[in-house]
């Protein structure tokens, strides 16, 4: 009885503390394994460890992350083909095959990767690939994402505390990281960063991102949904994009 209690709660565990695993068939939840590709980036993650990617990560070419990002998340075929592209411009590919790429060949420091990540350590600390619980600590405390009251909002994060959070990351990696690279692409990565995960993770009906949909993609980096409804296109990151920059940090 005692061994059956464990095996219960270990399973709890794998699978996010009990959460219902997703309920496409061939796209349940699977974390990645020690010899998996995976990069900074949570929303690629997420569609490896839900098979729309191939789940070791590795050799992924256009066709394929089309398909993985019109599936789950219901973007317009195109709209990811720049990043695609930057992958080829500065031969990031460890694949052998330019048409290809591992997920891992994104960490290459200051081409697509950059300072003041939302979830990861900058380069300079050693690892800038894996998720950091005290980095991530840092953005959850300041969108109060572990926080509900009364209040109906207080289940959802706004444009402005993303915005605001978001900011305030940069400048504490600023202050510590003496090698901190306030290039073109951290300056237009970063904001760009938060208007895409809340893009991704927006509710239409409330106009915001619920609390437990921002946990369970950074901090599982795991669906919290079925696929959208509304497709979503470059134009509507941009307008995101927008709505971060408009806010006063």
């Amino acid at each position: 009885m005692r061994s059956l209690f464990f095996i219960t709660i270990l399973s709890s565990l794998a699978t996010g503390f009990g959460l219902p695993n997703f309920p496409v068939k061939g796209h349940e939840w699977i974390p990645a394994g020690p010899k998996d590709s995976r990069s900074p980036c949570p929303g690629l993650n997420v569609l490896a460890n839900h098979g729309y990617l191939p789940r070791s990560g590795k050799n992924i070419d256009l066709p394929t992350l089309h398909s993985a990002f019109e599936d789950a998340y219901n973007y317009a075929p195109g709209t990811f083909d720049d990043v695609f592209g930057l992958v080829q411009t500065f031969k990031l590919t460890t694949t052998g095959n330019i048409s290809t790429f591992n997920l891992a060949d994104l960490a290459k420091h200051d081409y697509i990767e950059f300072d003041g990540s939302l979830s990861r350590n900058d380069f300079y600390f050693g690892d800038n690939l894996h998720f950091d619980p005290k980095i991530w600590a840092t953005m959850a405390k300041r969108m109060a994402l572990n926080e509900v009251t009364r209040d109906p909002m207080s289940k959802y994060v706004t444009v402005e505390s993303a915005a605001k959070a978001r900011a305030a990351r940069v400048a504490d990696a600023m202050k510590v990281n003496p090698t901190f690279n306030a290039s073109s692409t951290e300056m237009m990565g970063s904001p760009g960063t938060t208007a895409l995960w809340l893009t991704t993770l927006w509710d239409d009906s409330v106009g915001a991102a619920p609390k437990e949909w921002v946990k369970s993609f950074f901090e599982w980096e795991r669906l919290p949904y079925t696929k959208p409804k509304k497709q979503k296109t470059g134009e509507d990151i941009g307008n995101m994009l927008a709505k971060v920059q408009a806010v006063k940090v």
